[in-house]
């Protein structure tokens, strides 16, 4: 039957911020997102008891939550509408005694240990997956941006997946897992690829291809729907979007601002090259699932493989020279300010780099980890 592509403006965003629920005096998780949930629907009285909040969403573990903004056509204005929503939220923690917190992994917690939300399609998940369904205890964001025309999610997608050692070096913020530096910037992007739609985006040359691979993925029964394909980058039919998915979870609304842009400039700038007639170059697979480990690995520290010929450069360089091609694209897009604040990110460190910073000033103590990220994305939302 195929999939129909939903109308979109081009260049819109819409973003999503992962968010777990940590105790403020000692860092552990907090299963208490039910009640948050429960107190932000019940301030929407035209909600039903089975409608869900159109900007606080339900998450796999009961120590999660996410927020969504709405379509926007800025940065600034997607970043807005997640602190309004996030000021929102930390009224309802205050009486818990709970912080907010998005990194890619919580450092210290026992993954199997952490209660699933009772949902059939949470439980179906761990039934299938077992042992590595349990461990999720991982923390994203995730950026949509607007596609006008069907005929450019494909090559959207490759442009994207060009560019997955940027965004996973840039967010790597997971060096450990339950107690243990894993030697790892990002833990979490080796963890989620294990589920079997997770990971690595395949790539195709049109729509078709991605339509016959859905297919045959709902005939052998790998999914249900195209919703429970989590590719690292994917197209979002019923959206109309692409949506890059790659990036460990950052503590500040800033971050996620910087992300975003860099995002919706690649993006934009994808679509402009194909209209002017000009084509978008993929780099083959095995260089693509080479980069993503290397930046999993090294992070900021990352050398990358630039091109189908193999040319390599350090994951920063590489950064700054996109930087400088995409600013007049970004002054198009009005995100100048948020696009140059990568380059800030490059200069105060990953989240990785900064997680082991504060473990060593405190002798390992991996609270203190935890409590000063939470203490940042509190000052970010305040902000």
């Amino acid at each position: 039957m195929g999939l129909p592509f939903a109308d979109s403006e081009r260049s819109t965003l819409g973003l999503e911020w992962e968010l777990a629920l940590v105790d403020r005096q000692t860092g552990d998780l907090r299963s208490v997102a039910e009640r948050i949930l429960e107190a932000t629907h019940a301030e929407i009285p035209e909600l039903s008891g089975d409608d869900e909040h159109p900007y606080v969403k339900q998450e796999l573990l009961l120590n999660t939550i996410e927020l969504v903004s709405d379509v926007c056509h800025s940065v600034d204005e997607g970043v807005d509408q997640l602190r309004e929503t996030a000021r929102n939220v930390m009224k309802h923690c205050e009486p818990l005694d709970v912080d907010l917190y998005c990194q890619g992994s919580h450092p210290f917690a026992p993954p199997t240990k952490q209660p699933v939300t009772d949902k059939e399609r949470y439980n179906e998940l761990i039934r299938r997956t077992q042992w590595w369904g349990r461990q999720m205890v991982i923390y994203g964001i995730h950026v949509h941006v607007g596609l006008d025309d069907v005929a450019f999610a494909m090559p959207a997608v490759n442009a994207l997946c060009n560019y997955n050692a940027h965004f996973q070096a840039l967010s790597a913020s997971s060096p450990y897992w339950s107690g243990e530096d894993t030697g790892y910037a990002s833990n979490r992007a080796l963890m989620f690829q294990q589920l079997p739609t997770a990971g690595q985006s395949y790539q195709f040359n049109e729509w078709s291809g991605y339509e016959k691979a859905v297919a045959d993925l709902e005939h052998t029964g790998v999914i249900n729907d195209v919703t429970e394909v989590r590719w690292d980058v994917r197209a979002v039919p019923r959206l109309g979007t692409v949506e890059l998915r790659i990036c460990d979870g950052v503590a500040t609304l800033e971050e996620i601002g910087a992300i975003a842009a860099l995002t919706q400039c690649i993006v934009h700038d994808t679509v402009r090259t194909l209209e002017d007639g000009d084509s978008v170059t993929s780099m083959p697979p095995w260089y693509v699932k080479e980069n993503k480990w290397r930046a999993a690995r090294y992070g900021m520290e990352a050398i990358i493989i630039l091109n189908e010929n193999g040319d390599e450069e350090l994951v920063t360089d590489a950064l700054e020279r996109e930087l400088e091609r995409l600013e007049p694209v970004a002054k198009e897009l009005g995100c100048v300010t948020e696009l140059r604040y990568v380059e800030q990110m490059m200069k105060a460190g990953a989240g990785y780099q900064r997680q082991k910073k504060v473990a060593d000033q405190h002798d390992g103590d991996l609270r203190q980890v935890v409590l000063d990220s939470a203490a940042r994305t509190r000052t970010s939302i305040n902000g």
